[in-house]
């Protein structure tokens, strides 16, 4: 895949390294071990369009000033067939290169070469990556907190595609364990309490208060009748439980399919207890002498894992003190397993199972202290747990036109993911909510349906839809979009037309960076700066009307603009509209 902006580093590199080995070769320079320096882009244009400090990096090593160097290395630089039409130095050493019109003609070739695909690379080609994300409990409906992990996990999961991976995307079904159990006690009260009297049956101090417990405990009801209530307490549960999770799960399924989220898998923890996984695990960690029994319950022994885990991050003795390490139970005096310990074995099964070499999981700022115990876990066990990755995303805040919003209008209750998807569009929640994921993010309903260029996500889908408009009239006068080949590119020498092409250009660079960083807000970034590069263009140089060259060579630039929005909007899930 194409990346022009790494081709133009590469190649202002090569031209330094070159430039210096011409002038040791006539002795203009000595001879000296220099490395190749990076090549950046300036923050202020003015300084070119790329720069490297190989002059200053390579000063120590000549005994040279650096000024010197670098007038060096530009008497002794060829720029012929190259992507620079003049380099020239500044400040106390910098080589500034200037881009010529062949390196603006490529960015455009390369676009309309790879067209659907641009923009993607093959960094991360035969990498196998499981994203986990959303895992919401199916006790209940999905929260905001639910709503920003599943953009974040979905859309990262597309970046690391668009890089060549192959990527899995899971949710994990808690099926299991103590919030089922709460679940099922919940649902019996409601149940009890329709046949025999509310007062009669008391509710659990720690039972599931909402409305959707009533709901489901009313639909039982109606179907089964009283049926439950002469049978044993445990296969009354049992077959409470099994029927909330028949309601909630396909409701929770079909909440994500509106939200445009498909997953590969939903892997259920009932599946883990099932087969024996759970305790195959935790005997393999009482094989490895991590585990003890006390009061009739098995512990794994936390705090000394954790310190291991912190010296090899290298932290120091007495910081490791500090910390409040405790141990955890990983099987309950009552022989019940606990979440941590089928959590362990969930994550064992990802990489000794299943063959993963990276897992990514979405959690809630409030798992952060779950973090290193999973990880200092799977190293307990033989596995590398360098190889898991946590992005922990802060909380959400609703608002409306400024005013903290909590429940909805509809239903007067908490909102929910189904909630908001009746007062936003899928598109808008799906922009609003990839948002860097480390910052707590506000969320504006009101801003969210206007129809101006205050909404970001307006803003960029209205360039995409402007294009498609003058495609349109201008198709409807007999005038298409030309090949590269019959552009001559010399012709967009505008201010507005270099940086759009600029821009475009860096498509690449940004789809990288959201992966490296596990970060896919780069992409909302880019569009809005994309999005505006067009504008300002639009609004600088003329299209229809113009000499037929002018308008050709910026019509292509603007069917290039078209498809980059497209790609980049695709990427976190929405629509490129033609219409708007």
């Amino acid at each position: 895949m194409i990346n022009m902006v790494q081709n133009a580093k590469d190649q202002a590199a090569a031209l330094a390294m070159a430039a210096y080995q011409a002038a040791v070769a006539d002795g203009t320079l000595p001879a000296a071990e220099v490395k190749t320096a990076p090549v950046e882009i300036p923050k202020d244009t003015a300084n070119g369009d790329f720069t490297t400090t190989f002059a200053l990096a390579a000063s120590k090593a000549l005994r040279q000033p650096p000024r010197n160097i670098a007038q060096a290395l530009l008497d002794h630089m060829d720029l012929t067939e190259s992507y620079f039409a003049s380099a020239e130095i500044a400040g106390p050493g910098f080589l500034n290169f200037r881009l010529n019109d062949s390196w603006y003609a490529a960015v455009c070739e390369a676009v309309e070469a790879e067209g659907a695909v641009y923009g993607t690379n093959d960094g991360l080609k035969g990498q196998k990556i499981m994203v986990e994300f959303v895992s919401a409990n199916p006790t209940g409906p999905m929260h905001m907190g639910n709503a920003r992990g599943g953009v974040l996990g979905d859309t990262l999961a597309s970046v690391l595609t668009a890089c060549g991976a192959d990527v899995t995307r899971e949710f994990y079904v808690n099926d299991a364990g103590h919030q089922i159990d709460k679940f099922a006690h919940s649902i019996e009260a409601r149940y009890l309490q329709i046949i025999q009297g509310e007062e009669n049956v008391p509710f659990p101090e720690d039972g599931y208060q909402g409305e959707d417990i009533k709901d489901l405990a009313r639909a039982y009801y109606e179907e089964n009748g009283d049926k439950l209530v002469d049978v044993p307490e445990q296969e009354r549960l049992d077959t409470l439980a099994q029927f909330g999770l028949s309601v909630n799960l396909p409701k929770m399924k079909a909440d994500l399919e509106r939200y445009k989220i498909h997953y590969d898998n939903w892997f259920y923890e009932s599946a883990l207890h099932e087969s024996g996984y759970v305790k195959e695990t935790v005997d393999l960690l009482t094989e490895r002498g991590w585990t003890y029994e006390k009061d009739g319950a098995l512990w794994l022994r936390t705090a000394d894992i954790l310190r291991d885990h912190f010296r090899k991050q290298g932290k120091k003795e007495a910081d490791i003190e500090k910390l409040d390490l405790k141990d955890d139970v990983l099987r309950r005096a009552n022989g019940f397993y606990t979440y941590f310990a089928a959590d362990i074995a969930y994550h064992r099964n990802k990489f000794a199972v299943r063959g993963f070499d990276r897992v990514i999981n979405i959690w809630g700022a409030d798992h952060h202290g779950h973090v290193a115990r999973l990880k200092g876990a799977l190293d307990a066990i033989g596995l590398d747990g360098g190889k898991l990755d946590i992005v922990l995303m802060q909380l959400v805040k609703l608002l409306r036109d400024g005013e903290v919003v909590r429940m909805s209008k509809r239903t007067g209750k908490a909102i929910s993911l189904s909630d908001l998807l009746d007062e936003v569009s899928v598109d808008a929640a799906r922009w609003y909510f990839n948002a860097k994921p480390d910052t707590q993010m506000e969320f504006d309903l009101g801003l969210a349906v206007r129809e101006d260029s205050e909404n970001p996500i307006y803003y960029v889908e209205y360039a995409h839809a402007r294009i498609c408009s003058l495609l349109r009239t201008l198709g409807e006068e007999g005038v298409s979009v030309p090949a590269q080949a019959d552009v001559d590119m010399s012709l967009l020498t505008g201010e507005a037309e270099r940086a759009l092409l600029k821009q475009i250009a860096q498509f690449s660079e940004v789809i990288k960076l959201a992966a490296r960083d596990y970060d896919p807000s780069y992409i909302n970034r880019y569009l809005q700066e994309l999005a505006g590069c067009f504008h300002r263009f639009y609004t600088a140089c003329r299209i229809r009307g113009e000499e037929a060259a002018v308008r050709d060579a910026r019509l292509k630039l603007a069917d290039d603009t078209r498809i980059v929005l497209r790609n980049g909007l695709k990427l976190i899930g929405v629509e490129a509209p033609e219409k708007m």
